[in-house]
């Protein structure tokens, strides 16, 4: 196993335990993340963002396969099952991470999902009818935007 998989199952086994802290330290401080919901992150945000997560779920289930990495990228499938906070609604949401690495840190996380099929499950029929739509994906970004700043203005460890 390179060292670079390593750091991908030590961020994965460390999400399953909702340990954010390991998380959070197996980002570079220059680190960028994205996926449909949040946007380029920085790396304070990035960390607020699995510490909100993680503390507001209390029935996340997570597992992670396919791990490869080499000195430069990495990549793995993971899986959450979970209770969607706002619409208390049931979600799987499969997902392709993509890694880039930078002083055996990642440096660059990018999550792909397909935002419809999540949107459907998280907001039933209103997901199921605008789900697809670019308004409904921007709505959705600002919510979530505007809940990790509220959530950062509550953690001073946080704030830029």
């Amino acid at each position: 196993m390179t060292k670079n998989e390593e750091l991908i199952h030590r961020f994965y086994s460390s999400f399953q335990k909702k340990d954010y802290k390991t998380m959070q330290a197996c980002y570079s401080e220059k680190v960028i993340f994205s996926d449909d919901v949040f946007r380029s992150l920085s790396y304070k945000e990035v960390c607020a963002m699995w510490h909100m997560l993680l503390t507001s779920s209390s029935d996340l289930a997570l597992t992670f396969e396919d791990v490869t990495a080499d000195e430069l990228n990495g990549s793995c499938r993971w899986t959450a099952v979970y209770t969607f906070t706002l619409t208390k609604r049931n979600v799987t949401n499969r997902i392709q991470a993509q890694f880039k690495f930078e002083n055996a840190k990642i440096s660059v996380h990018t999550d792909a999902f397909n935002f419809h099929r999540w949107a459907r499950q998280a907001f039933g029929m209103t997901g199921l009818i605008l789900g697809w739509t670019p308004f409904f994906r921007r709505k959705v970004q600002a919510t979530a935007r505007q809940r990790l700043h509220a959530f950062i203005e509550k953690h001073p460890e946080y704030a830029r």
